[in-house]
């Protein structure tokens, strides 16, 4: 199932794309969010960060506290999704080592 395309979620993509650091980012997204629905982002994401890194269901949900449906739900994105995770953990990825290099 795929994300439809309107205005009002381009609109959103759009002011998420205007934030320009991690500081800005908790002042909108507190108040664009519920407290839990970031932290349930927060958590999808380090369970696709674990399970690309070859972690097993049981690990992830051990590090994490993610259920097992939500650690299958990441998995199938992770398979079968439109790539968002992959593109967003590669880029964190190259920004991690970019930032090691500039530290040595």
């Amino acid at each position: 199932m795929s994300l439809r395309r309107d205005a009002q979620t381009d609109a959103l993509f759009r002011s998420i794309l205007a934030l320009e650091s991690v500081e800005e980012c908790y002042q909108y997204f507190e108040d664009l969010c519920t407290v839990k629905e970031i932290r349930d982002l927060a958590q999808r994401l380090e369970v696709a960060r674990l399970l690309s890194g070859g972690c097993s269901y049981q690990q992830a949900g051990e590090k994490t506290g993610a259920s097992s449906a939500t650690i299958g739900r990441v998995k199938r994105c992770l398979n079968y999704g439109a790539g968002g995770y992959t593109l967003i953990l590669d880029r964190m990825k190259e920004s991690d080592e970019e930032g090691r290099d500039a530290d040595e």
